[in-house]
């Protein structure tokens, strides 16, 4: 599994943590969150880019959230799975604000990622939502 792989899980967990605990940014970007032994399987490479993510999507939470309201039809955002959220707003920070990674990369790992860690729908509803968000901001710029 690739380094940045490894980060986006991580980015994702810490979101999910952050989403249940409202930990403060400071604590997530310690990892003290994670137990010793599973945070030794994350390099240097894998710490630094899921701790940018991180610190990214938590501050722009406001903006990712309405973006994924916005093409999330017949539901309210409190009734998403957290865990889906968790990994739409890892991958929709990333679409927006990480311009030198690719938008379908993104949205591959998201994918598989909701795969190995979502519901059996999960990796369907992701895939929508992550395109829309993708196709609007392309159309915006």
């Amino acid at each position: 599994m690739s380094s940045r792989r490894k980060a986006r899980i991580l980015a994702f967990q810490a979101l999910y943590a952050w989403d249940a605990s409202q930990l403060p940014v400071s604590e997530l970007l310690e990892f003290a969150w994670l137990e010793p032994e599973k945070l030794a399987k994350f390099d240097d490479e894998a710490r630094t880019f899921a701790s940018l993510v991180i610190h990214g999507a938590i501050t722009e939470i406001q903006n990712i959230d309405r973006l994924i309201q916005a093409h999330v039809t017949n539901w309210s955002f409190d009734r998403l799975k957290r865990v889906d959220v968790a990994i739409l707003r890892t991958a929709v920070y990333s679409l927006l604000f990480q311009q030198d990674v690719a938008a379908q990369i993104t949205i591959d790992e998201a994918i598989e990622i909701a795969k190995e860690f979502g519901s059996d729908d999960s990796y369907r509803f992701i895939n929508g939502v992550l395109d829309a968000i993708w196709k609007e901001s392309r159309q915006q710029n």
